[in-house]
């Protein structure tokens, strides 16, 4: 079993849960899936299985896009529900066009402070292992893209709206930011993922639907779960070089045209896939193989 499989999991369980069942379900111990999602999420969260484990991070690297709620006058220590409540402040002066104005802010490339409940290590230790023993440390923004904000519905004092955003993005800290910005805080109840790269939420199969008669019908082999990645043909005659790993300046190289810079899913002329590959100034070289 090699490729990947388009789960959907529910609230109530951990991305390591879903995980450890398609292990079960696969016979295998190499699954790995590609990106956390808290317990209280749902969604689409990508399993890698077999080799499929080594295009994880061309996955996780991918916009992804969520539908959130998130309710204003409130702050917790975790910016969701899990956390403790710090704040109650009123929130019925703000307008329509208050929030509106608010989120839009936030559209385009901001430095966002990830929270202190999160996975991310600070000097080897994690942030949340800080945050419960009471400690607070300063973080580093990190630039994020919010591509698109859209379907707002207000309903004071909940917000839903759905969001596309580039990796390393904290949709619990983008509502605190925007609650921040308010100036009557803010807290994320509810979470859903509707999409990871290619991988959409009505194309998934729900944790619970998978079994062992059935979980090899759902998994897409690996040149299709990279299908966000333009394809790539090159000529037979170079391909045991580029396979090799060398680095081909000749321009008889593509059959079709490659950008500067651009990753692509790489073929031969027979159709066979190679692996991601990269052109730059000098030449053209696979950065990873995949057969």
């Amino acid at each position: 079993m090699e490729g990947v499989i388009n789960i959907f999991k529910n609230t109530g369980m951990t991305s390591f849960d879903v995980v450890r069942k398609i292990k079960k379900l696969s016979k295998t111990g190499k699954v790995g899936h590609t990106g956390t999602l808290d317990p209280e999420a749902c969604g689409v969260l990508p399993v890698c299985i077999g080799k499929g484990t080594k295009i994880i991070d061309y996955i996780m690297r991918a916009p992804k896009v969520y539908t959130v709620e998130f309710k204003l006058g409130t702050k917790t220590t975790t910016y969701d529900l899990e956390g403790e409540v710090l704040e109650e402040n009123d929130y019925s002066f703000l307008t329509e066009e208050d929030i509106l104005n608010s989120i839009n802010k936030f559209k385009g490339e901001y430095n966002q402070v990830p929270p202190m409940y999160s996975a991310l290590k600070q000097n080897g230790v994690r942030l949340y292992e800080l945050a419960r023993k009471g400690i607070e440390v300063e973080r580093e923004g990190r630039l994020i893209t919010i591509y698109f904000i859209e379907d707002i519905c207000i309903e004071k004092p909940f917000v839903k709206m759905k969001v596309k955003c580039s990796k390393g993005t904290y949709i619990r800290s983008l509502c605190y930011d925007i609650g921040e910005d308010l100036k009557v805080g803010a807290v994320m109840t509810k979470l859903k993922r509707n999409a990871t790269s290619n991988f959409l939420e009505e194309d998934s199969i729900n944790i619970e639907n998978l079994t062992e008669e059935n979980i090899e019908e759902y998994i897409i082999p690996i040149d299709k779960a990279l299908e966000a990645y333009d394809k790539l043909i090159i000529k037979n005659k170079f391909s045991k070089l580029i396979k090799n790993g060398a680095k081909v300046y000749d321009k008889r190289l593509y059959v079709t045209k490659a950008q500067l810079g651009v990753l692509y899913r790489v073929y031969d002329e027979d159709d066979n896939f190679i692996g991601l590959g990269k052109k730059d100034e000098k030449g053209f070289k696979l950065e990873k193989l995949l057969v």
